[in-house]
């Protein structure tokens, strides 16, 4: 049976996850994700898809991030009438995620239009527009952890916890029939061990191919002591000597009600009381309420605080919600003592900007970056140390005190990847995607040290390559992107 692997996102780059199987002459699509960064990587958005969105059979979605979902719309837009499959959670994140996104691409097109019919241009459409997201949330079909379903006439799925954010997945595939039936695993986002609210990542013993993210294939994050311990110093050193405000930007979901648990369980350690904490991001509000709808999904140190102390849930309990926009525009008028967790995660939109016009040029702020900051976004210069960012138009000089807290990153760090793929029995052949080229190096050379657990075949995906998979262990590239993909 002729079956195919072909790599259209998140290649050599974190964001845009796309990967087209082909199986028996049927399509199903692992994840479609939104390209993120700066204003020319987030306009490769608007081209075609390099296939027939009317002929995929189905989509795999492993979890709700934009840049593993957000593409969606665009989709079922060109054509796609298929089910696409998804943890229960993933589908009610969806719902506000998808939305929002919506509102983005209209407002943001309707901007740009303004300017345009000023010059003669011709007006712009949206990506995608609320429609578009209503068609693709119909489209929809549940799926529990470790239910077994077809998705197509010679594919099988399973979904198992990938410990990243709520609903994340690991997708098992079993392709075509035996005994020439293959299995390839796709990592999604893999989370980390002992994070708090969330199981850890599940552990899978068998496949023929493991395809990888690597993001931070190249880092080893600080561990969950010194993470504590680095932000009660923040907390600490800000109320005692600057007295500014501290900033967090923050992903709506995952990173937004991590930080909320956070403060929950070390209010009185990190003399928090002396704080006044917002989460100023209607997105995140809405979805710190579908993390508490799904209580059975969560890790059993969540359960059990939450039984302990019922009517002080520990999402709902630290934090003013902050959403209607004057209430956000009044914070503005405060210069110290407040903690505003806001995003975008990544500071290219989103409250988070508003208030980087007010305290990012205060010497007496302080700014923790708690997250991936892709190449070409705001938060990745101020990590760099970019001395001013532009911001609705102006320059804003930064003044304030920038910490990168790595420790709270939902992704997996390299020893963690490592340890998730040494759990497969006899060292399966394995392709890294969802990582930066340097990040993808380091972590291939760490994968292919070992003599013991080197894998079968290894490769670096690149845009385009397309892998016959009847050959694995084997790489067989046809139309590869590369004439040199193995790594």
């Amino acid at each position: 049976m002729h079956m195919t692997l072909q790599f259209l996102g998140a290649t050599e780059e974190v964001t845009g996850s796309c990967h087209l199987l082909t199986v028996g002459g049927q399509q199903v699509l692992l994840d479609c994700g939104l390209i993120q960064g700066g204003k020319a990587d987030e306009l490769r958005n608007y081209d075609p898809f390099p296939f027939d969105p009317a002929q995929v059979h189905a989509v795999v979605l492993s979890h709700a991030h934009i840049d593993h979902s957000g593409r969606l719309p665009y989709l079922v837009k060109q054509g796609f009438t298929g089910p696409i499959y998804t943890q229960r959670a993933t589908a009610q994140l969806c719902n506000i995620m998808l939305r929002d996104a919506a509102m983005l691409q209209e407002r943001d097109t309707e901007r740009k239009n303004k300017k345009r019919v000023k010059n003669d241009l011709e007006a712009l459409e949206p990506l995608f527009t609320e429609e578009d997201v209503e068609q693709v949330l119909a489209q929809f079909v549940v799926v529990d952890y470790g239910q077994r379903v077809q998705v197509a006439d010679a594919i099988e799925v399973r979904l198992s916890d990938a410990g990243h954010i709520l609903g994340s997945a690991i997708v098992e595939l079993w392709l075509g029939q035996k005994p020439e039936q293959k299995k390839l695993v796709f990592s999604g986002d893999l989370g980390r061990a002992g994070m708090p609210i969330l199981d850890d990542p599940t552990f899978i013993e068998k496949a023929d191919l493991v395809l990888m993210e690597s993001t931070y294939g190249n880092r080893l994050h600080r561990s969950w002591h010194e993470t504590l311990v680095e932000l009660k110093s923040i907390f600490k050193a800000t109320i005692n000597q600057s007295r500014g405000n501290i900033l967090i930007p923050a992903f709506s979901v995952g990173r937004a009600q991590e930080l909320l648990y956070l403060f929950h369980l070390y209010a009185k350690e990190w003399d928090l009381s002396r704080w006044r904490i917002c989460l100023d991001s209607p997105m995140a509000i809405k979805a710190t309420q579908v993390y508490v709808n799904n209580y059975p999904i969560l890790d059993d140190d969540f359960k059990r605080f939450t039984r302990m102390s019922p009517g002080n849930h520990p999402l709902l309990s630290c934090a003013e919600f902050v959403s209607s926009t004057e209430e956000s525009i009044a914070l503005n008028d405060i210069h110290e003592g407040l903690i505003v967790i806001a995003g975008s995660g990544m500071c290219n939109g989103g409250r988070i900007r508003n208030h980087f016009v007010h305290n990012l040029w205060r010497k007496e702020a302080n700014i923790i970056i708690c997250g991936f900051q892709a190449l070409g976004t705001p938060g990745r210069l101020l990590v760099d140390g970019a001395e001013e960012l532009t911001i609705h138009g102006q320059s804003v000089k930064v003044a304030a005190r920038i910490h990168t807290v790595g420790g709270l990153s939902a992704h997996a760090d390299q020893a963690e990847l490592l340890r998730w793929y040494h759990h497969f029995e006899d060292s399966p052949a394995i392709i890294l995607v969802h990582g930066e080229p340097e990040a993808q190096k380091v972590l291939m050379e760490a994968l292919n040290q070992d003599e013991a657990t080197q894998p079968k075949s290894s490769a670096i995906a690149q845009w385009g390559d397309c892998l016959d998979l009847t050959a694995l262990p084997e790489f067989v590239w046809l139309n590869a992107a590369s004439d040199t993909p193995d790594a």
